[in-house]
Formats: C-alpha cells, sequence, structure tokens
C-alpha cells in the first residue's frame, strides 16, 4: 500500500482550508510547505504549536518536512544555510516526521556541474550526517537549475554521499522541464526512489497538467514502484494555476481535479492507497 499526502499549501494559504480540502478528498498527511503565505522555516514557535495541535486535532500527519533547504546558490555561504538546515531538523522531531525534503544547489551563471560537484558533495555529506545523527531521511528533488536537475547528476550525488539517510524524492515533471527522458531516469534512480512527487508536465504547451494527463507516467512509474516494493508517500504538487522557482500554486477547485486524477489512475490499477 502506498500513502498519499500534499503540498496543502496549493490550495491555499489558510491551513483550516487546507485541511477541509484535503479531507474531502480522502487525504491524511501534508508535505509541510508553508501556512498563511510564511514558509515552514520563517513561522513562530507560536504558528507551529498552534499548527500541530489543528493537524492532531483533525487526525493528520506530515509526510515530510517540504524545506527549501539546498534552494541557494552553490557559492553562497554555508555556515547560515547550515543554521536553517539544523531548524529544519528541530521541526522534524516537533512534527513527529522523520522526513525532510532537500535540494541540491543552485549553479550560478559560469559555473558548471564539474565546477560545483566537490562543493556540493561536501554540503551534502554534512547534512546527511547530521540527520542520521537524528534518525531522520533526507529526501533529494530534483529540480531544473540545481546540481540535481538531470538523472546522472541526482545519481552521482547520491552515490557519492553513499548514505541511507539520503535518497531520490523523484519529481517527474521538473525532468520533463529540462528534457530528461523519464524511461532513462527511473531506470537510473528507482532502485534510490523513497518518496515521489505527483507533479505532471505537458512538454509540448509547457504546462503542469492533472497525474496520466502528461508525459510524466506517473500511473506507470507508481505501478512499477508498487511492483517492486515501494511502500512510501505519493505526494501531491500539481501546481496547475501557478509554477514559479520559489511556489506552486493550484487552488481547491484545480487541487479537487488532481487528486481525482491520480486517485482514478490508482484505481483503475488496483493499486491500494491511504
Amino acid at each position: 500500500m502506498i500513502h498519499l499526502s500534499a503540498f496543502a499549501d496549493e490550495i491555499s494559504p489558510d491551513p483550516v482550508e487546507q485541511l477541509d480540502v484535503l479531507d474531502r478528498h480522502g487525504i491524511k498527511h501534508v508535505e509541510f510547505r508553508s501556512i498563511h503565505g510564511i514558509n515552514v522555516l520563517d513561522l513562530s514557535d507560536e504558528q507551529h504549536e498552534q499548527f500541530r495541535t489543528l493537524l492532531k486535532s483533525r487526525g493528520f500527519g506530515l509526510s515530510a518536512i517540504g524545506s527549501p533547504i539546498g534552494k541557494i546558490k552553490i557559492n553562497e555561504p554555508f555556515e547560515p544555510h547550515l543554521e536553517r538546515f539544523a531548524k529544519t531538523l528541530d521541526l522534524a522531531a516537533f512534527y513527529e516526521t522523520p522526513r525532510i525534503r532537500i535540494f541540491s544547489y543552485y549553479l550560478p551563471d559560469g559555473i558548471t556541474h564539474d565546477d560545483a560537484r566537490q562543493e556540493v558533495v561536501r554540503r551534502m555529506r554534512e547534512k546527511t550526517l547530521r540527520a542520521a545523527d537524528r534518525g531522520v531521511a533526507l529526501y533529494l528533488e530534483n529540480e531544473k537549475g540545481i546540481f540535481g536537475d538531470t538523472a546522472p547528476h541526482v545519481l552521482d550525488l547520491l552515490q557519492a554521499v553513499d548514505s541511507p539517510s539520503l535518497a531520490c524524492a523523484f519529481d517527474p515533471a521538473n525532468f520533463l522541464e529540462v528534457g530528461q527522458p523519464i524511461d532513462e531516469a527511473w531506470q537510473l534512480l528507482r532502485p534510490k526512489t523513497l518518496h515521489f512527487h505527483v507533479k505532471d508536465y505537458d512538454p509540448v504547451s509547457k504546462v503542469n497538467v492533472p497525474a496520466g494527463k502528461g508525459g510524466g507516467q506517473i500511473p506507470e512509474l507508481i505501478a512499477d514502484a508498487v511492483a517492486h516494493g515501494y511502500t512510501g508517500f505519493c505526494t501531491l504538487e500539481p501546481h496547475l494555476v501557478v509554477a514559479e522557482k520559489m511556489y506552486g500554486f493550484t487552488g481547491p477547485e484545480r487541487f479537487g481535479d488532481a487528486a481525482k486524477a491520480l486517485k482514478s489512475e490508482l484505481d483503475r490499477r488496483a493499486i491500494a492507497y491511504s
């Protein structure tokens, strides 16, 4: 069985509306990126207390902290970012979720993957060691413009760090945006994938679409993952209205379309989910 989750801030900035909509679609986990339009790492202690209380009162859990860790340029100072990472680890403990979504640093103009590789690996090893000490898994999401943009670059980084505390958060739409063939990406990364983002993309119209409507092969990939023993989260991140570098939005109605599309594909393939 797989477990459904969602970046609920794609529904609304209001945490109550977020959970109301997820409840209507039978989704009981959140990938926590923001509430009230404020990133998870920038909320006050009081806001975190209130949100944790709300989650527990409504019977919700977190699939992961959907952090922005690693979304800085590789030539920006590491120590301040490491302090934010330490805060992310504390939040994972606070919300009782042993999973954090991360990235692998933007490459500024003039800096190649080869130029950045040593420093990316160094930073990732440091974070992974700290996460392992706290019993937390880091899930590395592929994205355009960062070191881990294509499947070979993601695999290279995972192999270089070589830790059970670092795995792949597979995002098909992000691969399609950089021209990465999905079949190749999945072949390379399936053994390293412990988290799955449900975001599809139409390469012709260059827009995000509900699962199964684009080139991401999402139903097929999830079915193959399950056939190979996958029991993790499949997290809806549709980006159907806005798809920016640091922000995505879908709205309550379009989110309903995205949730129904995914469930329809899972039901058609008799894939059990909760």
